[in-house]
């Protein structure tokens, strides 16, 4: 139980810059080399063409900086990716800085 309880609170301290600055010390150019790398491919799938359109839709699902965080980790981990904590800020960078633009 100690664990778990231990494990929230470092979470919460961790995610507590990215609320500040949305996703802080990410690099866009690395995160863009791994985005097309690992993403592309399956939003191309989904959505056609380049797969930009999940990302530029009109009823898109991610509304600020944290809902950007979470689809990322869970796309990460639903794929099995095995991305780190670094390459998955990379790509929010990119992301952010070239669809979202959250402050």
């Amino acid at each position: 139980m100690k664990k778990k309880t231990l494990y929230a609170a470092a979470t919460c301290l961790l995610s507590a810059p990215a609320l500040a600055a949305p996703f802080a010390g990410g690099s866009a150019s690395a995160g863009k080399a791994i985005h097309d790398k690992q993403c592309v491919a399956c939003h191309a799938a989904r959505f056609g063409g380049d797969g930009s359109k999940i990302y530029t839709r009109t009823e898109r699902r991610i509304k600020d900086a944290g809902q950007l965080a979470q689809q990322i980790t869970t796309c990460n981990a639903n794929l099995g990716n095995t991305l780190f904590p670094e390459d998955e800020r990379n790509i929010g960078a990119y992301l952010n800085q070239q669809f979202y633009r959250f402050k």
